[in-house]
């Protein structure tokens, strides 16, 4: 299959390389502001891996040309934090062919809806298929440019939703080579509340922001980071998020129970659960609170979750709280940016009902 990465950090290495390691016909993209990686792939004709999965894949084309990146792409794959999805979306728009497949890896809190709208394409377009997964199926770190290393690669637990869903046991179908344990999600709305993110990096951050700014971050983000009074704030936003999918008649797993299933943690609990977590040993914190733990999952995580919470008609008092104390500390104003809301991803009108049909 002809395959085309969007993105060049280390989420999109690994889906490059996975991809080409198994024999499909791998292009990759990124923006010129984003030279160094994609440079040495090309200079290297393709990616290094060890750890959970290694070896060398061999990549088509590395750069930043999109119309050459996208020739003749069967399968799409969009990589990288929520902030890189709407600039992806609009460096492809008007560039897709009908019957074309992409994938928002992850999807960040409503990353098919964002990139619809970005691409130019209607709610209800179904001439190029669009979904999403709840997470990255790799714990992963570029160890230099052109090498990654996956700490592991997930054998359950990632959801995966088209948009609309009848389209996703067919999208399961083909990526299934890769993607064995990739598992259908009810719809878009399930991938986006599943996605953990928001509710770990936050609390842990703000728990630990002298720490992170008086030593630079020279210290261990779970095992360190998460005592467990820092275990009960992320069960508190944990459990806004999963009533929020309740009142949405959606299934949302606890994220120590979803953890577990990954093969992150080895204990359903949100204290010694996280310190003791195989899936994130020797992980360090961020050098600086001006990071994606914030910027990211607040700005694009919380803020969509607490937003829909108040559409329909479910508080999220922890959520608000951390919104406004990351707001104060970052000196900006998380909730003003809306940087991804429902209005923003266009289902602002819809009722709890309708949200449940995406």
């Amino acid at each position: 299959m002809k395959i085309t990465v969007l993105g060049a950090g280390a989420g999109g290495t690994a889906v490059a390389f996975d991809c080409a390691s198994h024999g499909h016909d791998v292009r990759v993209f990124d923006f010129e502001q984003f030279p160094g990686n994609i440079a040495t792939i090309a200079e290297q004709g393709g990616i290094n891996a060890e750890g959970d999965i290694s070896g060398f894949g061999r990549i088509a084309y590395s750069g930043h040309d999109i119309d050459e990146a996208l020739q003749d792409a069967e399968l799409i794959y969009v990589v990288g934090p929520a902030y890189s999805t709407e600039p992806f979306g609009e460096a492809v728009a008007g560039k897709l062919s009908a019957g074309q497949t992409v994938i928002v890896t992850p999807g960040s809190c409503g990353g098919a809806l964002a990139f619809k709208r970005a691409a130019g394409l209607a709610l209800n377009d179904e001439s190029i298929r669009v979904a999403e997964t709840s997470t990255l199926h790799y714990a992963v770190r570029l160890t230099t440019p052109g090498r990654i290393r996956v700490f592991l690669k997930l054998k359950a637990g990632n959801l995966l939703a088209a948009l609309p869903g009848k389209h996703t046991g067919d999208i399961l179908k083909i990526v299934a080579d890769v993607y064995p344990s990739m598992e259908p999600a009810e719809s878009v709305l399930q991938t986006s509340l599943q996605n953990a993110n928001p509710i770990i990096h936050p609390a842990v951050t703000l728990s630990n922001a002298a720490r992170i700014e008086m030593t630079g971050g020279d210290f261990l983000f779970y095992e360190e980071g998460v005592s467990d009074s820092v275990g009960r704030l992320i069960e508190a936003l944990d459990n806004e998020r999963i009533a929020i999918g309740r009142k949405l008649g959606i299934s949302v797993l606890p994220d120590p129970e979803i953890g577990m299933r990954q093969g992150y943690m080895l204990e359903s609990n949100y204290g010694s659960g996280y310190r003791k977590a195989p899936g994130f040993l020797g992980i360090g914190a961020q050098p600086q609170l001006d990071h994606r733990y914030l910027n990211e999952d607040v700005g694009y995580g919380l803020v969509f979750m607490s937003k829909l919470g108040q559409q329909i008609g479910v508080a999220t008092p922890g959520m608000d709280a951390v919104i406004n104390v990351a707001s104060i500390v970052m000196a900006r104003d998380y909730r003003a940016e809306a940087l991804r809301t429902p209005e923003s991803l266009g289902i602002a009108q819809l009722s709890a009902e309708e949200l449940a049909t995406l």
